[in-house]
């Protein structure tokens, strides 16, 4: 079942506005060609032209007009040497693949070519006049898929980027403030472990905000609304790209933790000193999300000022304990310097 059933339903609206122009265009095209077979083409080309957003919707057009054209000129050209037999169809569909992958034609293309070819032999003659109907019929079920899209509020998604931004931001922080509080505690071998497995799951989370992010872009493409999110979606962008080097560090710092602990840390004033520094880089994530527009609450007044601004004498740790102190201290200059770039 996990392959068949989706974690989410596709938006309602998208249903709708599929629905919607694959009957447009089934009724137009009979309006406009009411001689010949159903407008399968047609009805079929406005259903996948329906996409996310509207870039998508244009480039899914183009796909499918190409690969109607293509695989209808297969047809037809086999269908006038060989004749309609049954063999033939067999035959269409594996040079209309191997044409299509000999152009370099992409994975929708090329299962279009071989779907039209099958389509044009077994539902009709192989005739010019058949193939320019079926060419015609495909342009106006793709431009009404287009148009559909277009007129029925094109979709945003701005908010899902905020969403995964967010999350990652929040998650940065809890990890900064896990590691402030390890470095300040003794911690057993199963805390070290639980330490570094919860920093590794901001890796995944980041591609996440970055995946939203691309969406969220190519739903402003061609997109008459997008206008007005450009400057939002840029702003989400540009604490995404500061916030994300500041992941890498923190996974590292706790990576470094976990390999040169000793139970002894907890006694280093330097150490405890870098604990406070890291719960200060937690505040000033929160208040770059805040100060983005990202965040759902609103700080108090005394949290709006950067808490990493103010500065931070190291007092020269004992025995081995250097080497770590110096990979930590690297990293929060790192971080520093990524998290007070408008400063």
């Amino acid at each position: 079942m996990g392959a068949v059933r989706a974690q989410r339903r596709s938006p309602l609206l998208q249903i709708v506005k599929s629905a919607v122009a694959t009957l447009a265009a089934w009724l137009v095209s009979l309006a406009l060609i009411p001689s010949g077979p159903p407008p399968v083409f047609a009805a079929i080309a406005a259903l996948l032209v329906v996409q996310p957003s509207l870039n998508q919707s244009l480039m899914k057009g183009v796909e499918r007009s190409i690969g109607v054209l293509v695989g209808v000129v297969i047809a037809l050209l086999l269908g006038l040497v060989f004749g309609n037999h049954s063999w033939v169809v067999l035959v269409a569909i594996a040079v209309s693949l191997l044409g299509a992958w000999a152009l370099k034609m992409t994975p929708g293309t090329t299962n279009q070519v071989g779907i039209s070819a099958l389509l044009v032999l077994s539902l009709g003659a192989a005739t010019p006049e058949y193939a320019i109907v079926r060419v015609v019929e495909t342009a106006i079920g793709a431009a009404i898929g287009f148009v559909v899209n277009l007129a029925l509020v094109p979709p945003v998604a701005v908010a899902p980027a905020h969403r995964a931004l967010d999350a990652l931001g929040d998650e940065l922080a809890a990890t900064m403030e896990r590691l402030a509080r390890a470095l300040e505690t003794p911690q057993s071998p199963a805390q070290r472990e639980e330490l570094l497995l919860t920093a590794r799951l901001m890796r995944p989370m980041r591609t996440q905000a970055e995946r939203a992010l691309e969406d969220a872009a190519d739903s402003l493409a061609l997109n008459p609304r997008g206008r007005r999110h450009r400057r939002e979606l840029d702003e989400v962008r540009a604490l995404l790209d500061r916030i994300g080097p500041v992941v890498t560090q923190v996974q590292g710092m706790t990576r470094a933790f976990y390999d040169r602990y000793d139970d002894q840390l907890a006694n280093e004033p330097a150490v405890i000193g870098i604990a406070e520094q890291l719960r200060r880089g937690a505040h000033d994530v929160r208040l770059a999300l805040r100060r983005t527009g990202t965040a759902a609450e609103e700080p108090p007044e005394t949290t709006t000022v950067p808490a990493l601004t103010r500065p931070y004498t190291v007092i020269a740790p004992s025995g081995d304990h250097w080497i770590l102190v110096g990979a930590l201290l690297e990293d929060l200059r790192r971080i520093h310097e990524e998290l007070t770039l408008d400063e």
